[in-house]
């Protein structure tokens, strides 16, 4: 007897944990904008050096009637390896005999007559009316500052996984993620006010660290409340408002195109969430691990009214809940820690697998997500392609996780991932093509991958130290958020070393995934003791394809003589 069979009693999954997972699920329509919005606010818009009085010195020399590229090509050398005016550097002076026919500036000249943009720079407002880069000038010599915006980002969101995993644990699930949602709304919104890339970089830390904390406490107030046949459709389901919200992402940026204002379209939805998120309800196991046992009793009588059971408000007392979560209590009396994670085997084992698959998943993910330009395709209609194919995904996820279990699926997803990665990198440049289909399967894998990964990971943690769990685990997660970025200015060095780098993450991790226990149709531990027995030597040496619980079943059924026990 535990948890699960009070959730069974009060309804299972009904009226209440529908309206519950919905409330929680919504926000994650936004939380795409959160992580990928990089695309759009640090997009770089084509540009040259700024050339002043360019009308003036034309109409001086009596020439008019030339385009604006042939005109500036007198002022701006060609980059020979695009054959596209050079972004970074002009004449020293204007070569108003390249305007000849007959006359033409040898490119081993170049050197000894140009200079860098001393002007700032002229942007196309094609694609993007404003953003950070055409803003604040982060292109040439300041080109890594665009990326080190995105890893700043990711930093706060790992920050955020460590204080907020932890805390939360402590203080609860509902109030953390209260406070979440109100300080993404107002920091979030803040950060479209920046006067200084500094400024910009400070919001988007602490608003990352918000990120963090919505994530880690929407998924455990979920877990938490679900009975077990029902964690597996419910987690991939939920997943499905993170993919649309991809897809959300691409058509408020290309109706806006403006960094400021798609700052504030994505933030000031969450004081609506942070109103509502009152109305959820406080994880009951939680409560009672920490001694609130008569405000759990309260929630789980509120459940089942809201479940059409008003009859069980009756019939579970204190005493019952107690008597159900009597091995819990007493294990909780234990003051639990982040070293709890790798003080016994199992937990050990556990914690040092998961590490390397967040790492890599996160890590292939963001690597394959965060520069959608050098695809070469309009970055908006990617966004959606990118988005698109995440629902396939997660519906093949869905089928694996069901019917194959959950250690299957997550390393299938990484070494699959990494298998497209890989080739990539044998596509040659010219089939730009198929290079964007590899691209999309690989992100697909990885999102597939999350999707994973998240409910797995709760399910592997005993709740007494779940959420510090999952912090620590997504910690991991954010370290690759933030590499991912700084590995991709590696193609310069190699233009295949980024490949190399994110597929070798991943296969790594897709072997190590097969080291983790398999949780399929298994209850949720509630106590590291409960990690040690179920998937310790003794544990595993007793299961068999069929569980020991079941193989004994069977047993009482031969003895009795009564099929229908089963």
């Amino acid at each position: 007897m535990g948890f699960a069979d009070l959730l069974d009693e009060v309804g299972g999954f009904g009226r209440f944990q529908l309206i519950h997972v919905t409330l929680l699920s919504i926000p994650g329509l936004l939380m795409a904008s959160q992580n990928l919005l990089n695309n759009f606010t640090a997009g770089v818009p084509g540009h040259f050096c700024r050339i002043p009085n360019i009308s003036s010195e034309a109409e001086a020399r009596n020439i008019s009637g030339l385009s604006a590229d042939l005109l500036l090509s007198v002022f701006i050398p060609l980059d020979q390896s695009t054959l596209k005016l050079s972004k970074c550097s002009r004449f020293t002076q204007p070569q108003w005999q390249l305007l000849s026919r007959n006359s033409s500036l040898e490119e081993s000249d170049w050197g000894n007559q140009t200079e860098p943009c001393g002007d700032g720079w002229s942007y196309n407002k094609q694609e993007f009316l404003s953003t950070i880069v055409s803003e604040w000038d982060l292109v040439c010599k300041l080109r890594p500052l665009k990326q080190m915006s995105q890893t700043i980002f990711m930093g706060g969101v790992l920050t955020g996984a460590m204080i907020f995993g932890g805390l939360s644990d402590r203080f609860g699930r509902k109030a953390l993620l209260i406070w979440s949602y109100f300080q993404l709304a107002v920091l979030g919104s803040f950060t479209a006010l920046a006067p200084s890339y500094l400024a910009y970089c400070i919001f988007r830390f602490l608003t990352g660290m918000s990120v963090s904390g919505v994530i880690l406490n929407a998924v455990s107030l979920k877990v938490e409340w679900i009975p077990t046949k029902t964690r597996t459709l419910v987690g991939t389901i939920s997943s499905f408002f993170f993919t649309f919200g991809q897809m959300i992402l691409a058509g408020v940026a290309y109706s806006l195109k403006d960094w400021r204002k798609l700052h504030l379209a994505v933030c000031t939805p969450y004081f609506l969430f942070f109103l509502y998120s009152w109305w959820y309800s406080e994880s009951a196991r939680w409560l009672v691990l920490n001694g609130r046992s008569d405000e759990a009793l309260k929630q789980l009588h509120r459940v089942a009214r809201i479940n059409g059971r008003p009859e069980m408000t009756e019939k579970i007392t204190l005493e019952v809940l107690q008597s159900h979560m009597q091995k819990e209590i007493q294990s909780s009396r234990t003051l639990y820690t982040a070293y709890d994670l790798l003080r016994t085997p199992v937990m050990r084992k556990i914690s040092v697998c998961l590490i390397a698959v967040w790492f890599s998943t996160s890590f292939a993910y963001y690597g394959l997500a965060m520069d959608l330009q050098k695809f070469g395709v309009n970055i908006y209609l990617m966004q959606v392609i990118f988005g698109a194919v995440d629902f396939p995904a997660k519906l093949v996820a869905l089928g694996m996780l069901t019917f194959l279990g959950r250690r299957l699926t997550q390393a299938c997803c990484l070494l699959a991932s990494a298998a497209v990665i890989f080739a990539n990198i044998f596509v040659p440049k010219e089939l730009q093509m198929v290079r964007t289909t590899l691209a999309v399967l690989g992100k697909g894998f990885t999102s597939a991958s999350f999707t994973c990964v998240y409910l797995f990971t709760g399910e592997l943690y005993p709740t007494v130290i779940r959420q510090t769990g999952m912090g620590f685990a997504s910690t991991m997660a954010r370290v690759g958020s933030m590499a991912a970025p700084a590995v991709l200015i590696l193609d310069e060095v190699f233009p295949a070393l980024p490949s190399i780098v994110y597929g070798g993450s991943a296969l790594v991790a897709g072997v190590t995934a097969f080291l983790l226990p398999e949780t399929l149709s298994t209850p949720l531990p509630d106590t590291v003791e409960d990690v040690e027995e179920k998937w310790g030597k003794k544990g595993q040496s007793s299961q068999k394809p069929p569980p020991s619980e079941t193989m004994a079943l069977e047993v009482v059924e031969q003895d009795d003589e009564k099929p229908g026990a089963l």
